[in-house]
């Protein structure tokens, strides 16, 4: 009797490293603690900020507010007051900070798994590390986008708190949803760019965290051009686009990575 072995596919042992690092993912505390944080931010921001009035007792003028409605606390119009290369303080404290945070939860994630050792017993064992890299981006980006949702919600509760209107000057409905999905797709591009450095480092997590803050910093002024509160249908498609190419081509280099240099 001939005996038959499976085919073993990128698809099944893909999905098969999909349910292990979701798993992984979810039993960590700091998953729910970075989504907690993510949702109680713009809370705090909001609330602190829409406080800080008063008259300046020097000229007798009242002090602008910060932000002057609640969408302000998710992106800034394109082409309006806030122009997509400048930076005040509503552009810097709003939904774009979610970004850093994206950076700590990848890079925390990945390091814990050099330094407990399952790395190196994965890649031992079974598992091509082409398999773990698109598996640890594909988590990353949900985790990343869990993040950005408890954002929303956030900011939408902490506007109501603050008595903030919610008045669409500039924009609509549909642009704040187009903005929503733009900002969760180029996700991803991130989740690429920051397993890149994750993975140099390694089980150096103060190493990874450093160099892919640094490069998001870098990034940032671009944020806003690319997810602006008008956005439309193309910056959806562009943010999608881009975030597959990030993935796919950050994935082939971080999969270099992982072969030339040592798992430990």
């Amino acid at each position: 009797m001939e005996t038959k072995f499976e085919k073993t596919t990128f698809a099944k042992r893909l999905r098969t490293m999909l349910k292990v690092d979701f798993k992984r993912m979810f039993t960590m505390p700091m998953v729910y603690i970075m989504a907690a944080v993510s949702f109680a931010l713009p809370i705090l921001i909001l609330v602190m900020t829409s406080t800080m009035g008063g008259a300046d007792p020097n000229t007798g003028e009242e002090a602008a507010a910060m932000f002057t409605n609640v969408w302000q606390a998710i992106s800034s119009v394109s082409g309006g007051e806030s122009a997509d290369m400048s930076m005040d303080l509503t552009t810097m404290c709003n939904m774009n900070l979610m970004y850093f945070m994206i950076a700590v939860l990848v890079c925390v994630f990945t390091a814990e798994d050099f330094r407990s050792g399952y790395a190196k017993n994965l890649f031992t064992v079974r598992s091509k590390k082409v398999d773990y890299v698109f598996s640890k981006t594909l988590v990353c980006f949900v985790g990343g986008a869990i993040m950005m949702l408890a954002y929303f919600i956030g900011a939408m509760i902490g506007g109501a708190i603050a008595g903030l209107p919610f008045t669409m000057t500039g924009f609509n409905a549909g642009g704040i949803v187009a903005c929503l999905f733009s900002k969760i797709f180029l996700v991803m591009a991130f989740v690429a760019i920051f397993l890149t450095f994750a993975l140099v480092a390694k089980q150096r997590t103060w190493l990874s965290i450093l160099l892919a803050c640094g490069v998001g910093a870098f990034m940032f002024m671009m944020i806003p051009m690319m997810t602006p509160l008008n956005a439309n249908f193309i910056h959806v498609i562009m943010t999608l686009a881009g975030g597959a190419i990030f993935a796919v081509g950050l994935g082939a280099i971080s999969n270099v990575i992982l072969n030339k240099t040592s798992l430990v």
